[in-house]
């Protein structure tokens, strides 16, 4: 699964969006936490939940596996509910 590229992401004064382009159900702009816009990050490359959860697991010192595994498919699931993921 990868973000699909109809999807932008844009960082500004620390601040992280993913933004809808042209021909895309959603039509908006979400606005991300920091874990989220890793998450994001994790999905501009093929990749599965796993090895987000893998990633976020080296980049977060403290971080239960069970935390990073429920917030790495409540986020996902979030954007597959608006088109963001392409399997």
């Amino acid at each position: 699964m990868k973000l699909n590229p109809k999807f932008l992401t844009h960082e500004t004064r620390g601040e992280h969006y993913i933004i809808s382009t042209g021909d895309t159900k959603f039509k908006g702009i979400i606005k991300n936490n920091e874990t989220a816009a890793f998450i994001v990050d994790c999905l501009k490359n093929d990749t599965t939940e796993g090895a987000v959860v893998d990633r976020i697991l080296e980049e977060y010192n403290g971080v239960e596996r069970q935390t990073a595994e429920r917030d790495v498919a409540d986020i996902i699931g979030k954007l597959r509910l608006v088109g963001a993921i392409e399997e």
